[in-house]
């Protein structure tokens, strides 16, 4: 048998990390490496934060799962603290992000196809370079041809425009638009903010026309940016929203947020889940939320990004060779290379011990953990450093 009991669909590296320290990662064989990819903008908390193993602990010797048939007191808290302190007035809880957007995407359809709606409205206008998701669906609502490959056909009702580019946007609003779905900040796409004109534009549509704005805010969502939310930067209120990745630290949880108006069309029966909102996983959510909600705590992330920023801004002045800006808001940067990005994010894991992450537009993502210090800012900067000084770039084949 030539096949490896893992299905290879990941191109998976040396690394083989088996124990995790605060902003660390410790491997089998023993190298400990600086983690400033926290498993792509997951670990919120770092590794092995007291509050959350307790709370996962405590939750795991009491219950872990039941049926969505019976009450639950354990989602209805949580659901409750992300009401209280968002824009939504109800939640529905996912295993994973790509569930998450899955869900989002029938609730903005779900909106018009309700009693009193416009059935005829089923069509999402995304935006080029966006990652929403591996489901079919959520491939469906990618224009990346890379990730069409192998799975046609793909679903209809998606329409693809250029991202930040308002007037396209308008453009594509016909009669079957049911709503737009869009990353503020694009993660894949390689940390790519929208403009304020952009998403306020978008909001305005909406409004005109009776549309839905959904947000992908699955990696930049959870205190990422310094705010609950990246469209807080905006001062733009969505409709429905699909988050997931920090908010549960690295325990398996996604939510699809909305606005009553927005969760009109999804009554009894309408969606479901077998594990989404098992205790375990909101007992998980809850010790994270009550962490990261705190404004203290936001106010802590926005200082740290400004902090390691600037850091990096300097540096760059340094290789300008190498880079090219740097771009993002709070702890979601990227790094912009003026060469491909993928063999210097290879270079800095398997020589420096620093991990981060590749991106789209020849990006290296900088995603720490949410509780970073500037000792670690300093261990940052002195790898990237080392890091950029003994790089050579591959001559091209």
């Amino acid at each position: 048998m030539s096949i490896t009991p893992l299905m290879p669909v990941y191109p998976r590296c040396d690394v083989r990390p088996v124990e995790g320290d605060g902003c660390h990662l410790i491997t089998e064989d023993g190298r400990r490496l600086l983690d400033f990819a926290s498993g792509i903008a997951v670990n919120s908390l770092g590794h092995s934060h007291p509050a959350l193993i307790e709370a996962i602990q405590s939750q795991a010797a009491k219950l872990m799962h039941v049926s969505n048939m019976y009450g639950s007191p354990q989602g209805e808290r949580l659901a409750q603290m992300i009401v209280d302190t968002t824009f939504a007035d109800t939640v529905f809880f996912t295993n994973s992000g790509a569930e998450a957007v899955e869900c989002a995407i029938k609730t903005a359809r779900a909106y018009h196809q309700r009693e009193g709606g416009d059935p005829k409205r089923t069509e999402i206008i995304t935006f080029s370079m966006a990652f929403h998701g591996r489901t079919m669906a959520t491939i469906s609502a990618s224009n990346q041809d890379k990730m069409h490959k192998g799975f046609l056909p793909l679903l209809p009702g998606f329409k693809y425009v250029e991202f930040d580019d308002l007037e396209a946007a308008r453009a594509a609003v016909g009669p079957h638009t049911a709503g737009f779905l869009v990353e503020p900040i694009q993660g894949e796409g390689g940390i790519r903010p929208a403009s304020q004109e952009f998403l306020t534009g978008l909001r305005d549509i909406c409004d005109e026309q009776d549309l839905m704005l959904v947000l992908d805010e699955v990696q930049c969502g959870v205190g990422r940016t310094g705010k609950l939310y990246a469209h807080e930067l905006y001062d733009v209120q969505p409709d429905i929203l699909a988050t997931a990745k920090g908010i549960a630290g690295g325990f398996p949880l996604g939510a699809c947020l909305a606005t009553e108006k927005g969760a009109q069309g999804m009554g009894f029966g309408s969606h479901g889940s077998t594990y989404g909102g098992n205790p375990l996983a909101m007992a998980a959510g809850e010790a994270v939320w009550k962490i990261i909600s705190d404004e203290a705590f936001l106010a802590d992330v926005t200082a740290r990004g400004e902090r390691l920023r600037g850091a990096l801004e300097q540096f760059i002045g340094n290789h300008s060779d190498l880079f090219e800006l740097v771009r993002g808001k709070g702890l979601m940067l990227g790094l912009k290379m003026k060469v491909e990005s993928r063999p210097f994010y290879e270079h800095l894991r398997d020589h420096h011990d620093l991990m981060t992450v590749a991106a789209a537009d020849n990006t290296i993502r900088v995603l720490p953990p949410l509780v970073i210090e500037d000792a670690h800012i300093d261990e940052f900067m002195q790898k990237l450093s080392a890091g950029a000084a003994s790089y050579k770039v591959p001559e091209a084949a």
